[in-house]
């Protein structure tokens, strides 16, 4: 597979429905190795993984669709991010999967952070990519803003060739393989609506000194979205994080993703090792203590 194809998971994953409290996901898992988490932008699929995941070997990458993108159903009704990290909590939980790395992507890197305060037991390291801390935060433009509202380049190529450099501050080429992926799993209009209603008003601002955790934060030099200065404060505000700037605009998981994916690869190959600032050692089996 190169950089322009997009993930097939009938040949790179295994893709199975999980039910979750209720909520039905669709999850695909590949690879062997440390646990790693994906956690999407807003109305992606996990297809869209299909660049970066080439880069990622010696893990074990699991991924998923929210609630009303790709192969998961809408939510019955909408829900704030601290009950969607409830809910990757309980997709862990499915897995048997008691602790994990976790990339969150734009959108998803709220919900990681989010993930990562509120199940902190559960998230060895993050890897905070194109994201914000929310309320408090760099906001992109307005006309950014209102291109977001809609998930309108899911549906149109040529919306989105129109868009992309004022939205992603870069074109999208005609090669890329993410752009197959997007048209033929587009997220519903509910499920879109959904995750703005999530992140809407959301901040980390409050509690991003109190995470104690590996941190890698990568931000593009071009990214319109989620500008530079976003990663700047997160990288401040938690201690011990590390910020790297990566060549692109908002889309440099997606395409052009070699030198983010090294990035990731010598980050999580140092939390391995045990390198990385206030690493934490496993949870302990209390049933496995000795007693006196």
């Amino acid at each position: 597979m190169n950089d322009s194809e997009p993930l097939r998971p009938d040949r790179e994953a295994d893709v199975r429905e999980i039910d979750v409290d209720g909520v039905v996901l669709r999850v695909a898992a590949s690879g062997d190795g440390p646990p790693l988490l994906l956690l999407n932008g807003i109305g992606a699929n996990l297809e869209m993984w299909g660049p970066l995941l080439r880069h990622l070997t010696g893990r074990h990458v699991v991924m998923f669709d929210f609630p009303g993108t790709g192969g998961s159903l809408p939510l019955p009704g909408p829900r704030r991010m601290p009950a969607l990290a409830e809910l990757v909590v309980g997709l862990l939980d499915a897995l048997g999967l008691e602790r994990v790395d976790v990339l969150g992507y734009s959108w998803g890197g709220a919900l990681a952070q989010e993930l990562a305060h509120r199940a902190p037991t559960r998230v060895r390291s993050l890897v905070l990519a194109a994201t914000i801390p929310g309320l408090f935060g760099q906001p992109p433009p307005p006309w950014v803003l209102a291109a977001m509202a809609t998930p309108m380049r899911y549906y149109s190529r040529t919306y989105l060739r129109l868009v992309a450099p004022l939205v992603y501050g870069v074109a999208i080429r005609h090669d890329e393989g993410h752009l197959s992926a997007r048209r033929r799993r587009p997220p519903s209009v509910r499920g879109y609506a959904h995750q703005l209603y999530a992140i809407t008003g959301w901040s980390s601002r409050a509690w991003l000194k109190t995470l104690r955790l590996p941190v890698l934060v990568l931000a593009g030099r071009g990214d319109q979205l989620a500008p530079e200065r976003n990663g700047r404060i997160l990288s401040r505000e938690i201690r011990g994080a590390t910020m790297q700037l990566v060549p692109g605009g908002h889309l440099f998981l997606l395409q052009d993703v070699g030198v983010a994916a090294q990035a990731v690869r010598r980050f999580l190959d140092s939390v391995d090792r045990g390198d990385a600032p206030f690493q934490r050692p496993p949870p302990q089996d209390p049933a496995a203590r000795s007693t006196t």
